[in-house]
């Protein structure tokens, strides 16, 4: 009688186990949705779609990208925040998540590190000076120069207060002391167009939005924010070699879930993240937009974002710098 009890209570175990292991072993079996808190085009677009598709055609999968931009990219990462942990619903997030942190403190209606799995870091994205070509300066140290010599008149633009760009010159202030002043833009083509005009000094973004403007002599590059020259841009020196400070700021691209995701199916998505970043096609087209290929663990992902938090709480807090 016993030895019956107890194969009927592990029948009705299994009854209840198997099919929990057989809905995972299905994932996916239907559409995953992929939000994007910007609009089309740029940077964090790009790098999504690409990646996206790449995962797409090493597994079958079915990804829909949709974006859902607003509010500092606040819209679309409290959608995903809500949306249920099954594993049908992913986000893509840039440096800007690490700020709102900070920024937003006590005002947002998520966890920027609660309410999510961080899967994989896609890519780092070193940052770019530039200036425009009136500007009688060849390099960073004589900008330093330039600056002291002409406190609170040259100015600085960037996409919108919070944004990589302005943060890593607000960096750049703290560490040189220098007084410059920074003007918001509702994007860098705004921003482009005063640079090239001569109303704006300097104008610090990703090298895929600066660079063509570069090469066609219509403004100056002076350095990257990196620890060392990128192969795409091996003519432009990094901070340090222009004779700055040796700081670094980037911005960069992370793939997280809904919190309480299942970890396997966390752990699927980030190999095959992994695996489609480390194509050599993939690193190619990485290469032409500036990006150093990611493609971590979850846990490495999670330390990275714990450390730009930290990074940029520091220099928001030493600059005052308020949300908009």
């Amino acid at each position: 009688m016993r030895a019956f009890v107890f194969l009927r209570g592990l029948a009705a175990s299994l009854a209840l186990v198997l099919p929990l292991c057989a809905a995972a072993q299905a994932w996916p079996n239907k559409p995953i949705k992929w939000v994007i808190p910007y609009p089309p085009g740029g940077i964090t677009d790009s790098a999504t779609r690409m990646v996206v598709q790449k995962v797409q055609e090493q597994t079958g999968w079915t990804i829909v990208v949709e974006n859902k931009p607003g509010a500092n990219s606040i819209l679309g990462a409290d959608f995903v925040a809500r949306s249920s942990p099954d594993g049908y619903t992913f986000l893509t997030v840039i440096g800007a998540h690490a700020a709102n942190a900070t920024l937003y403190a006590g005002r947002l209606p998520y966890d920027v590190v609660k309410s999510f799995a961080p899967v994989s870091l896609v890519g780092v994205a070193p940052l770019l000076m530039t200036v425009n070509n009136n500007l009688p300066v060849r390099d960073v140290k004589e900008l330093i120069a330039y600056t002291k010599a002409n406190p609170g008149k040259v100015s600085f633009g960037s996409s919108g207060v919070g944004a990589a760009a302005h943060l890593t010159q607000e960096l750049f202030k703290q560490v040189t002391a220098t007084d410059m002043v920074h003007v918001p833009y509702k994007g860098t083509a705004p921003a482009m167009n005063d640079l090239m005009g001569g109303s704006l000094q300097i104008l610090t973004d990703t090298p895929s939005a600066l660079m063509p403007h570069v090469r066609s002599g219509k403004i100056k590059a002076l350095a990257v924010y990196s620890a060392k020259r990128l192969p795409g841009l091996a003519d432009v020196p990094t901070i340090s070699e222009a004779g700055g400070p040796a700081i670094e700021g980037s911005t960069w691209v992370l793939f997280l879930a809904p919190a309480a995701t299942p970890r396997d199916i966390v752990n699927r998505l980030s190999v095959e993240t992994a695996k489609a970043i480390n194509t050599p096609e993939m690193k190619a087209r990485f290469e032409s937009l500036g990006i150093e290929p990611g493609g971590n663990t979850p846990e490495q992902a999670a330390k990275f974002l714990d450390d730009e938090i930290a990074k940029w709480a520091k220099v928001i807090a030493a600059a005052g710098v308020k949300a908009e």
